[in-house]
């Protein structure tokens, strides 16, 4: 098996005909292994481009000057955060030594503290933004890019639902108010040995509903645990993003839907100038009170479901505290 290529703009021009044999395929890939990767999507590759232009001459900075964007409210999913300071590994519920990467994250662009008032838990699902502002425009572009990943994950969420026989927009009313993340990852040549078992990132499922997955070429990258075990690699062409289920869709599925285990692999070469690689992923996960429970198209009559009703915040609170800063 390999990984499933599908070009999703009949679904953005065409009728119902179309839309429907776009949500076929792409159900066919989230039964089968939980990543595909698109093209025709509509994102901005200008606006890209210049994101990823932006955050890499940030990640060249000395990291004094980073480390004045470094969040101090209680979001761990803010502003930058060091090399080695995180450890996707371990929600997997084991120890797992520092990934090898540094990361600026973005929270929510809209402001819904208000909205949520009366949960004193999703004060840090919807905490101010700290974004950098060195290089001059990075705080505009990833603003601005944050807003395209936001726009095609409505259409992603769209098809998922045709795909699972629902209307077209259900997941609307569940998303309005979304906590969803952007990620700027950045994996530079390694300088010294890493530790045993010590990757890029270590492998681990996503948290959310899904993942939209931007990136530049480099030596080590994306890899993905096959049906049969085998780790096979991710590399999208030029206009194309990574699409993957996150651990809400699969409870929301019943895990008819597969959330499929990843990694970023090392370097065979180390020290290699050309093993310097960036991420930039949009980690979407719904309003804070959505009730994350099996669907109804995903039940058959005397099935029942595998996973007890969790709200969205409190399904990332409780991951995103197992990926301990380090």
């Amino acid at each position: 098996m390999d990984i499933p290529r599908i070009d999703i703009s009949p679904f953005l021009t065409g009728g119902a005909v179309a839309k429907r044999l776009v949500a076929d395929a792409v159900a066919a890939c989230c039964r089968d292994l939980g990543f595909l990767v698109i093209a025709g999507h509509g994102l901005d590759a200008d606006g890209l481009r210049n994101a990823f232009t932006l955050t890499r001459d940030f990640m060249d900075l000395p990291k004094a000057v980073k480390d004045r964007w470094h969040p101090t409210g209680p979001a761990k999913q803010r502003g930058y955060h060091g090399f080695a300071t995180r450890s996707l590994a371990s929600t997997m519920d084991r120890e797992a030594p520092p990934d090898l990467r540094e990361t600026v994250f973005l929270g929510p662009v809209d402001d819904h503290q208000a909205h949520f008032a009366h949960l004193p838990a999703a004060v840090a699902a919807y905490w101010p933004n700290t974004i950098p502002t060195e290089p001059p425009g990075t705080d505009t572009a990833l603003i601005a890019l944050y807003r395209d990943f936001e726009r095609l994950s409505d259409t992603l969420l769209g098809i998922f639902a045709l795909a699972l026989d629902l209307p077209e927009d259900y997941f609307f009313a569940k998303i309005d108010r979304h906590f969803s993340i952007l990620s700027c990852h950045h994996y530079p040549a390694l300088a010294a040995t890493p530790k045993p078992g010590q990757l890029r990132t270590g492998a681990h499922t996503d948290f959310g509903a899904m993942t939209i997955l931007a990136m530049t070429d480099g030596l080590g990258g994306l890899e993905v645990r096959m049906p049969d075990g085998e780790w096979r690699g991710v590399l999208a062409a030029p206009g194309e993003l990574v699409v993957n289920l996150g651990d809400m869709m699969a409870r929301w599925t019943n895990a008819r839907w597969t959330s499929t285990l990843h990694r970023v692999a090392n370097p065979a070469k180390l020290a290699d100038a050309r093993s310097r690689r960036q991420s930039i992923g949009y980690f979407m996960h719904p309003n804070f009170d959505t009730r994350i429970e099996c669907l109804p198209t995903c039940l058959d009559p005397g099935e029942k479901p595998r996973y007890a009703p969790i709200t969205a915040g409190e399904h990332i609170a409780m991951k995103i505290a197992k990926s301990h800063s380090v």
